[in-house]
Order: C-alpha cells, then sequence, then structure tokens
C-alpha cells in the first residue's frame, strides 16, 4: 500500500522513522512518502520536505505563516499526485488537521498519531478530529477517556514512543572517554528542538556553569539546527555539547534541566531529577496563558497531577531561580526521592508496549476493511 506520512518536528520524525519500520515488517508492498526528516528519510521514506523548513513557534513570527501556508498548498499536490492509501499524520496539529480536511474531502484514509492537546486548550477541535480523522491513536492513557467523554470512539492508545524508544537503547558504556569527559557528576542541559527555544533558553542554563564548578555540564545538541545556535556554549570553559546523543547523555547524567515538552518525559524515564524550563515571547505566553487550563506545564507533573519538578516559566525563569532550583534537587534529598517515585509511578502508568507495531497492524486493520 501507499502510505503518505507527515511529521513536523524531531520527535516526530523519530517516531515515524519507527512507524515506517513496523509499516515495511507487516506490508512488503509498502511505499512511503511525505514530510519529515533525517530518521525517516533512513528509514525509507520519501521525504519531500524537510521538518525544520516548517518550524515556526509564537505569534511574533506571524511572517513565517506564510511560508506554511505554500507548504500547506506544495503538499495538498503532492498528496494527490502520490495517490496514497492512508495519511499518517503525526502531531504538529496546526498544519495536520488542515491536511486531514483536505484528505476527507478526498477520500484518503486518514490516521492520527499522537492526539493534539486538546484536553489542555481548544477543546473546540474535538469537533475536527470526529469530522477527519478516521483513527486516532493516542500516547497516553486519560486521553481516549477524553475522546469518550466526547463520543468520539475510534481512539486507541498504542503505548508511548519514549518508552519504546528507550527499549532499543544500549548504553555507551565508553561515553565519557569518547566526549572526553572526566568523572565529576554531570549536569545535562536541554535547551530544546526548536530554534527559539534555544535562543531564548540556553544563555540562562549555561549560568549555571560557573555556579557550579565542582560538576561538568553538557548540552544535548541537535545536528539538523544551526551550529551557530550553540556558540554561547562554546565560549565557555567546563561545558561540552554533545549532539544527537541524548538518552546516552541522560543514562549518565545526575542531575537535568530540561526544556518543557516530550523531554521531561525522557528524562524522567532515565530516573534524573530534574527542572523543567520554558520561555517564548511575552505575547505569546499571555495568549496560551488565557487559553491552557492545565495547572502544570511539564508533563511529568501533568501525569502525576502534583507538583513532582519544579517548572520555571516565563519571568520566574532568571538564572537566580535556576541556580537555586537545581541546588535543591542536589541538596533535598526527600524532593529527590519524590521526584523519583512519582517516576516510577509514570512509568507504570505508561505500561511497555511495542507502540510502532501495535499501530501498524491496527492501520492495516482498518484498511483491510476498505
Amino acid at each position: 500500500m501507499r502510505y503518505y506520512i507527515i511529521a513536523g518536528e524531531k520527535s516526530g520524525d523519530i517516531y515515524g522513522s519507527r512507524l515506517t519500520k513496523a509499516l515495511q515488517q507487516l506490508d512488503s508492498q509498502a511505499i512511503l512518502r511525505g514530510y519529515g526528516g533525517n530518521h525517516m528519510q533512513q528509514a525509507g521514506v520519501d521525504i519531500v520536505v524537510h521538518y525544520r523548513e516548517l518550524a515556526v513557534m509564537g505569534v511574533v513570527f506571524l511572517h513565517s505563516f506564510i511560508k506554511l501556508y505554500k507548504y500547506f498548498k506544495n503538499c495538498k499536490k503532492d498528496i494527490e499526485h502520490f495517490q496514497p492509501d492512508a495519511i499518517i499524520l503525526i502531531d504538529y496539529a496546526g498544519f495536520n488537521l488542515r491536511i486531514a480536511k483536505f484528505a476527507k474531502e478526498k477520500q484518503i484514509k486518514v490516521f492520527y498519531y499522537i492526539s493534539p492537546k486538546l484536553w489542555a486548550w481548544n477543546t473546540k477541535r474535538v469537533h475536527k478530529i470526529k469530522a477527519y480523522v478516521d483513527q486516532m491513536f493516542t500516547i497516553f492513557p486519560f486521553e481516549k477517556d477524553f475522546y469518550k467523554q466526547h463520543n468520539y470512539h475510534t481512539v486507541e492508545y498504542v503505548g508511548n514512543p519514549l518508552i519504546e524508544e528507550a527499549k532499543y537503547y544500549n548504553k555507551n558504556c565508553n561515553f565519557l572517554k569518547d566526549n572526553k569527559l572526566d568523572k565529576r557528576p554531570i549536569i545535562a542541559l536541554l535547551p530544546g528542538s526548536r530554534l527559539q527555544e534555544i535562543t531564548k533558553l540556553l544563555p540562562v542554563m549555561l549560568a549555571l556553569v560557573t555556579a557550579l564548578p565542582e560538576y561538568q555540564f553538557v548540552v544535548a545538541g541537535i545536528s539538523e539546527l544551526p551550529a551557530e545556535l550553540y556558540m554561547p556554549a562554546k565560549q565557555l570553559q567546563n561545558i561540552t555539547i554533545i549532539y544527537d546523543q541524548i538518552q546516552d547523555i541522560l543514562s549518565h547524567a545526575s542531575v537535568a534541566v530540561t526544556t518543557s515538552g516530550t523531554a521531561t518525559l525522557e528524562t524522567a524515564h532515565f530516573n534524573v531529577p530534574q527542572v523543567v524550563v520554558y520561555k517564548t515571547d511575552p505575547l505569546t505566553y499571555n495568549l496560551a496563558k488565557w487559553l491552557v487550563k492545565l495547572r502544570y506545564i511539564s508533563l511529568v507533573n501533568i501525569l502525576a497531577k502534583e507538583e513532582v519538578v519544579r517548572e520555571l516559566i516565563q519571568e520566574k525563569l532568571t538564572p537566580t531561580s535556576l541556580l537555586n532550583a537545581v541546588k535543591e534537587v542536589i541538596t533535598n534529598s526527600d524532593f529527590k526521592q519524590k521526584q523519583l517515585a512519582s517516576y516510577e509511578s509514570i512509568r507504570n502508568l505508561l505500561g511497555e508496549n511495542d507502540t510502532s507495531i501495535n499501530m501498524a497492524k491496527l492501520i492495516l486493520k482498518h484498511l483491510s476493511k476498505i
């Protein structure tokens, strides 16, 4: 069969590559094309547009939407030309829900992997999901119940892809030697995967370096992004930038400073105490604050339903507040143990599932009914 996959961010690219391999395993005639990144391309997807071209964050980047609209129009044309049996949309709701509407009009089956966070804000979009998406695959158990409350029942919890990724991970025992690190404990700095996140967050994180000389610092870099984003770190001593090895970094870290997003859950999976940070432009933040209905921003706290990790958001994120929060994790053993206990509860909640193969089977089962 012919599959068109769209992933608009790095995490979606990784998960899309796993799904691609699962589809190829079950469907020897699979032909795949779409929007994504290096991982999907290496797995066998014919990539039309790389996800870095789609990077937009914050309302101050409205000029970027002109570019996105061009890609949207081109994507529709490419889909019509490719004539897929199914379209698989991975996260990236702003773009993908519009594609879902187009696909429905063209009578193409639509599968959505990683639900938009409708339970957090803009719940009314559930009507679009019900109208345009043939089957939703969620990565959090409670999302199935959310959709059930809105009378949408073609939803399956397939497991969390971060857990699946961890199953494939083989620890590099030579990590310290390979990266010329010494035996001091490591503080991992995870400044995000978007240009604007790194620009705003990395400088604040770097203030820790001189304040905690008894630790060595490692920045989790992304090689697909412009190298100049990490230039502030290159100008400091006692810090190493390591690209595309986040699992190795976390498996050796004692503490992490993590940008809010899926990385907070990945950090929890590796049992690393963390402080969660986030900062965007004021207009975007105030708009989100007005729209979002959640008490917490980090996935760890959302799943735990309480403050397990400290969240330093917007004006609360300063070099001083970050240093104090990191020191709390280091010195307050009770607070640290509470984090670790909550991590274990979250792992039990998510379970251990073969996410990609589960989803591939459900997609093929659904298509066989056409």
